[in-house]
């Protein structure tokens, strides 16, 4: 008998085990909490924020309102006077507060003024605001800093 004429064949085992294909579940869990992580923080960058720049003026006394039935008129450095971030012309604001005060009776308006901005705009429009029977009047300040 020579070599290779065997009948038995012999069964060389692999030196590399075999196994079972598997999915892991640790690294997949991470990618996901990756993604949910990126996905808030440029879901959250995309926020604009719809206030108008104003510089407060300070004040000492001043304390928080409550924000019930409110509108905001405010007057940006250059003039301009925004009635809830809607852009106005001086002409237009008693329009406007007479339907703020039409839909809220007990209505409060809070005035923004930039502390660089003329304050002769914002006695005219205090002035048309209590010409249109808007007595409700708040002056928004910062705290002062020491």
């Amino acid at each position: 008998m020579q070599w290779g004429e065997c009948d038995l064949a012999m069964h060389i085992p692999s030196p590399i085990a075999r196994r079972k294909a598997r999915i892991e579940i640790i690294p997949l869990i991470d990618i996901m909490f990756f993604l949910l992580a990126t996905f808030l923080m440029v879901s959250l960058s995309m926020v604009q924020n719809s206030g108008i720049s104003v510089r407060l003026p300070e004040a000492r006394t001043g304390r928080a309102q409550e924000p019930d039935e409110t509108a905001c008129l405010s007057i940006a450095r250059d003039g301009t006077v925004f009635f809830n971030q809607e852009p106005l012309v001086l002409e237009a604001v008693p329009e406007r507060l007479r339907a703020f005060k039409a839909a809220h009776a007990g209505g409060r308006i809070v005035l923004n003024n930039d502390r660089e901005a003329s304050w002769g705009r914002a006695v005219a429009i205090l002035d048309r605001a209590r010409e249109c029977g808007i007595t409700r009047i708040v002056i928004q300040t910062c705290p002062e800093k020491p």
